[in-house]
């Protein structure tokens, strides 16, 4: 008798079944594609044997014309129309474009949603097309390999891609038609990669500090690890430094020894960053380099590199000891550090990220792949071929999301650092008498007045009942899914009306910018306080005004005398005077308690007048029975 047959745990019985799924870097200079192969995750290579793929999009006429290492052969001689670093673009608006300081040829113009658009031949292309181009080619890579469609891929961003960005990078994926499985932090798949959740014991936990620097974006991320979980305890960094930087800094050097001006044509710029990057890749190994550039033949030594990039490193540590700070961590708890990304090769990185933590950085897997691996392996697990009972991934949100309130104050729903996916609701009431409808306007930031955070969306929330002023309940719900996308809804409970918005912002937050809301929000932290109970006082002072003028005017003739009438008018008047001129919130506090028991008899004798009028006519039988 034959033996039956039994399928290995999580795979499929029948290998026909089997689902084609890959991990995918889309990195700022290169990128990559990667799958599962018997259980190890493999870079998958062009027909030449290349596994990395320039992330450059060249363009004519005719729209594009090649992508990857043939578009990289046109930076020099046709800048304009070869597309590189388009990354740094990715979720951000025109204006923040204009913050890179000339670093980029183009010549950009916005559409309406305020998407930055580069001037080509072909016509105007934004990052997001221009990142599909580049995610259609690895797909492709990836369709010839297993000579069959593709089910789905886990792309990785950095860490701290914001709301935006992250949205830009799920676009372009659709537009490339891709099925997006998840959207992966970058270390965490790093980590992933490395194996370090198989390598513990079971009762160990351990934390890990992921330290990323690629082309264009910085993260460093310190993970917790106990039993397959991985846990983002915090996460910081800046999405617009990295390598390509370091080519900057070093390129502007050679513009001051060959005596060239500031103002560069797109060609001298292309051949000048060209130039930088091979002496910084050479100095990976030399002590010193030879260069011949244009007319001008000069050395370039190690040591003066270091010089040059030096600031920008020290940028990622103050980055890491934040994160530290976050985490509530001290160096010494950290057990492992790993580097990933292609510019942690350039040994100084190295150097100083292990003088920072006390010990030696993991760097065993080419810091090119590492990330793509990870993300492979995820794959794996999310289309199916493999059980993800033995791992868990729980990232976090790098900014507070909230919502703005009356006189301009923001509400936080979710905080910072909280872990994904998430889902968070608060209740809220509306401010005047009637009111059916209610501006929902969602905030990220850290600040407490919403001028001070970042606009996100607004919707509207209309047919409510009309109430009295706070009468009505509006559940606000966030959600925030795996991806660190971000989902709101609005639903009144009486009458179960309901809005609800995907948050799909067309850019994201300009350089260093979410590094500066969060140093703002310790800075201002004090000012920010007496700012909110302010504009507390503020409301508070405003509704009462509103209410007892209301009053006055229905029952005020019938209630009241003529003195009692002007000594509230009276009161009324003195209070909209202090909110108008005074800073001291707990001066107003005590106003608005004055003027409540200046009115606190004419309340109660319309709340008597109330009763008289809802009970007239009907007996006590009728009101015991009801």
């Amino acid at each position: 008798m034959a033996l039956l047959q039994i399928s290995e745990p999580g795979q499929s019985p029948q290998p026909h079944q089997r689902r084609h799924a890959v991990g995918i870097d889309l990195g700022t200079t290169n990128s990559l594609v990667a799958t599962v192969r018997s259980g190890m995750a493999e870079v998958l290579s062009d027909e030449q044997g290349r596994e990395l793929l320039p992330s450059v999009v060249h363009y004519t006429s005719d729209g594009v014309s090649c992508v990857g290492y043939e578009a990289a052969e046109h930076n020099v001689s046709d800048p304009l129309n070869t597309l590189v670093s388009v990354k740094r673009l990715m979720g951000r608006g025109l204006d923040d474009v204009k913050t890179f300081g000339g670093r980029l040829p183009y010549e950009f113009a916005a559409d309406d949603g305020g998407m930055p658009k580069i001037q080509t031949v072909y016509g105007p292309v934004s990052p997001i097309q221009v990142s599909a181009e580049i995610l259609r080619k690895l797909a492709g890579r990836a369709e010839v390999a297993f000579d069959d469609m593709l089910d789905g891929a886990v792309i990785t961003v950095p860490a701290y891609f914001d709301d935006a960005q992250r949205q830009a990078t799920k676009d372009a994926a659709t537009l490339a038609g891709i099925k997006v499985l998840r959207l992966l932090n970058e270390p965490t798949a790093a980590a992933l990669a490395y194996g370090l959740d198989q390598n513990e014991s079971a009762q160990d936990e351990r934390t890990i500090a992921v330290y990323d620097l690629g082309g264009g974006t910085f993260d460093i991320s310190i993970l917790r690890l106990t039993r397959g979980v991985f846990e983002v305890l915090a996460t910081g960094g800046d999405s617009a430094l990295g390598g390509d930087d370091f080519d900057h800094a070093i390129a502007n050097w050679l513009r001051a020894q060959m005596g060239m001006s500031d103002d560069l044509s797109p060609v001298e710029q292309r051949i000048l960053l060209e130039a930088a990057k091979f002496a910084k890749e050479e100095l990976t190994d030399s002590a010193e380099v030879q260069l011949e550039v244009l007319d001008w033949q000069g050395l370039l030594t190690r040591e003066q590199m270091h010089s040059l990039i030096d600031s920008l490193i020290d940028k990622t540590l103050r980055a890491c000891k934040r994160s530290l700070r976050d985490a509530g961590l001290g160096k010494s708890q950290i057990g492992d550090v790993i580097l990933v990304g292609g510019s942690t090769r350039t040994p100084r990185v190295g150097e100083k990220v292990s003088e920072l933590f006390g010990r030696d950085a993991l760097c065993s897997l080419d810091p090119d792949q590492v990330v793509a691996m990870g993300a492979a392996l995820q794959a794996e697990v999310l289309v199916g071929n493999k059980s993800g009972d033995d791992m868990l991934l729980l990232d976090v949100i790098p900014l507070s999301l909230g919502i703005e309130t009356m006189g301009g104050l923001t509400e936080k729903i979710i905080h910072r650092n909280t872990t994904i996916p998430v889902a968070k609701a608060q209740e809220f009431t509306t401010f005047k008498d009637g009111q059916t409808a209610m501006t929902i306007h969602i905030l990220q930031g850290e600040r407490e007045l919403a001028t001070d955070c970042r606009s996100l969306a607004r919707f509207e929330l209309r047919g409510i009942p009309p109430m009295v002023a706070g009468a009505a309940k509006i559940r606000v719900a966030y959600q925030v899914d795996a991806d660190g996308l971000l989902g709101v809804s609005a639903r009144e409970l009486v009458s179960n009306v309901e809005s609800r918005i995907e948050v799909k912002p067309s850019y994201g937050l300009a350089e260093n910018e979410i590094t500066d809301m969060l140093q703002a929000s310790f800075t201002h932290a004090r000012g920010d306080m007496q700012a909110r109970a302010l504009r507390e006082q503020q409301v508070e002072a405003d509704r009462m005004i509103e209410d007892l003028l209301s009053a006055l005017y229905k029952d005020g003739d019938a209630l009241l005398d003529e003195d009692e009438r002007h000594c509230l008018r009276v009161a009324v008047e003195e209070l909209r005077t202090l909110r108008e001129s005074t800073t001291e919130h707990r001066l107003l506090a005590r106003q608005i308690d004055s003027v409540a028991k200046a009115s606190e008899a004419f309340a109660a004798r319309r709340m008597d007048t109330s009763i008289k009028r809802a009970l007239a006519g009907h007996s006590l039988d009728e009101i015991d029975n009801s």
